[in-house]
């Protein structure tokens, strides 16, 4: 499994209507509000503010940086493309495990990749002028890091510096956008699709310095004014923001507990974000008889430096989580 969220292909499989798995491969947010945005003609008949002013407000607003400093694009994975499409530099180091379209990108681009492992070799120096990627927190094993001695390693090596921080916003974690304003060559990856629970809007962000973000000209309305509506509403939300974070303290608690409690698992990684990595020398019996009972959890070994004794549990509501455990009992 090269990512998650691939329920279609398990439905023909279980010849089963997608609804009817539960998709414990997908991290999104589990707090799911009723939305009180419609599509209306106009957004269908008018061409939208090809500027997204609106959007930019809130995301400016929501993320304490200035609208200069953000590009937009058609998913975070876009972002990652179109980023990597300007770099000039010929080498990039992975911290891996990570996000498996950083590897794509790389490639596509024809650079040369260095991938250090995160769980043994952190300290390793990179070459000066080289580009390095680091998903923090981590996935799939949902560690959050103090990057300040990285950053500062990566600053004297003058590397550009990519950070995602895609699932940074589920806990009190500190972001290293403030970063931007003192090094031009650190770029954030920003998607809105995990916490803001909107995997259907395809709206990602890159921040930067202002005299980066001008290198990067989109297509006019490549964002659709539903979603640019829907996302803009979302962020200027409080309560979503407040309820979102209590939830998942108590959803996550409930899955960590189930894990523990069915003695499967061999070891269950500390997570920062809202996921869980676990090992069992089972885990593809568990994967299997999982999905017999139509629940879907991600499989990891397609990470590197994991295996098949790896498995991926996002954080669902209680209903999902009970009806996880029961499956765990019947094994």
């Amino acid at each position: 499994m090269k990512h998650g969220a691939n329920i279609y292909k398990y439905a023909k499989k279980l010849t089963c209507d997608s609804s009817e798995i539960i998709d414990f491969s997908s991290n999104i947010n589990s707090y799911i509000p009723d939305i009180n945005i419609s599509l209306t003609n106009e957004m269908l008949v008018k061409y939208g503010d090809s500027s997204y002013k609106n959007l930019k407000n809130a995301i400016a607003t929501k993320y304490q940086i200035k609208k200069k400093q953000i590009a937009l694009f058609n998913g975070a994975t876009s972002a990652i493309f179109e980023l990597f499409k300007s770099l000039k530099e010929t080498t990039v180091y992975l911290y891996a495990p990570l996000y498996g379209e950083y590897e794509k990108a790389a490639k596509l681009t024809n650079k040369k990749i260095i991938k250090i492992n995160r769980f043994e070799k952190m300290k390793e120096k990179p070459t000066k002028n080289s580009i390095v990627v680091f998903v923090n927190p981590s996935t799939p094993d949902g560690k959050y890091y103090d990057l300040e001695n990285l950053f500062t390693l990566w600053s004297k090596q003058k590397c550009t510096v990519i950070v995602d921080e895609s699932f940074l916003e589920f806990e009190d974690l500190i972001s290293l956008r403030k970063q931007i304003n003192n090094y031009k060559k650190l770029y954030i990856i920003q998607s809105f699709t995990k916490f803001h629970c909107c995997a259907g809007v395809r709206i990602g962000a890159l921040f930067s310095h202002t005299s980066n973000i001008k290198k990067f000209t989109s297509p006019l309305w490549h964002l659709s004014s539903f979603d640019t509506a829907f996302l803009t509403q979302r962020l200027q939300d409080s309560t979503f923001n407040k309820r979102s974070k209590e939830l998942h303290k108590i959803h996550k608690k409930e899955l960590f507990d189930i894990l523990k409690s069915s003695n499967l698992f061999t070891k269950i990684y500390k997570s920062d974000t809202s996921f869980f990595l676990v090992k069992s020398k089972k885990a593809q019996i568990i994967f299997t008889y999982l999905l017999e009972k139509k629940i879907l959890v991600r499989t990891c070994d397609s990470f590197d430096f994991l295996d098949k004794n790896h498995l991926r549990f996002a954080v669902k509501d209680s209903t999902a989580h009970d009806t996880l455990q029961k499956s765990f009992q019947s094994i």
